[in-house]
């Protein structure tokens, strides 16, 4: 059995030029994985492509494994701040308006990089850490069973663990497949059509 890749960074980087080490690394890796896949990354074209020596690469990462790590942190707090977002605004909405405004912020936070996103769900393999891309999921089942708390008498009696998960499950899995098999429905001209037709998948099964 192969030895499991260490997956945390050597060190922080807690200088400001360490900082800046560190953030010109995890910005190469998500171009050198869009531009060659996961399995054709390696520290070398990392290196290179952030302008350091691969000496240096390794003071901060292991390996290439941690690298990606870093980058699939980093898209997801990117993606966990765009449902923050929304959700503020959509508490004061009514139920139907708050889920269209969900269902357009996933599909905005798909956008926030979707070749990355593509390569991380669909070439990363799914295992460990590595495998962890969509635990954005976990962090945004409490986020929206936090608003189901709140709109209640909007909806019928239901388990809202249950109801946050299927609401989630389903609006990650129709706006991902969007983007992977149609990005066409998600082009500004159609974009509101499929917003509308998942809003009434979601608002009928809480209702």
């Amino acid at each position: 059995m192969g030895k499991t890749p260490a997956l945390q960074p050597r060190k922080a980087g807690t200088q400001s030029r360490s900082r800046e080490t560190v953030k010109a690394l995890v910005e190469a890796t998500a171009r050198v994985l869009v531009k060659d896949g996961f399995h054709s990354t390696n520290t070398n074209r990392i290196a290179d492509e952030a302008g350091v020596s691969v000496g240096s690469l390794y003071q901060y990462f292991p390996n290439k494994e941690a690298l990606v790590v870093a980058v699939i942190d980093r898209h997801k707090s990117e993606m966990m701040a765009v449902l923050d977002s929304t959700l503020r605004t959509a508490c004061s909405m009514p139920l139907e308006d708050a889920f269209r405004a969900l269902v357009r912020m996933m599909i905005e936070a798909h956008r926030v990089n979707p070749r990355l996103h593509r390569v991380l769900v669909a070439d990363v393999p799914r295992s460990g850490r590595l495998g962890e891309v969509e635990t954005f999921d976990r962090d945004a089942y409490a986020a929206i069973k936090a608003f189901l708390e709140t709109r209640r008498r909007e909806m019928r009696e239901m388990d809202l663990d249950l109801a946050a998960y299927i609401c989630v499950k389903s609006t990650e899995a129709l706006v991902h497949g969007a983007v992977v098999d149609h990005p066409e429905w998600l082009a500004d001209n159609r974009v509101e059509r499929f917003v509308d037709e998942a809003t009434k998948l979601i608002v009928g099964y809480l209702r």
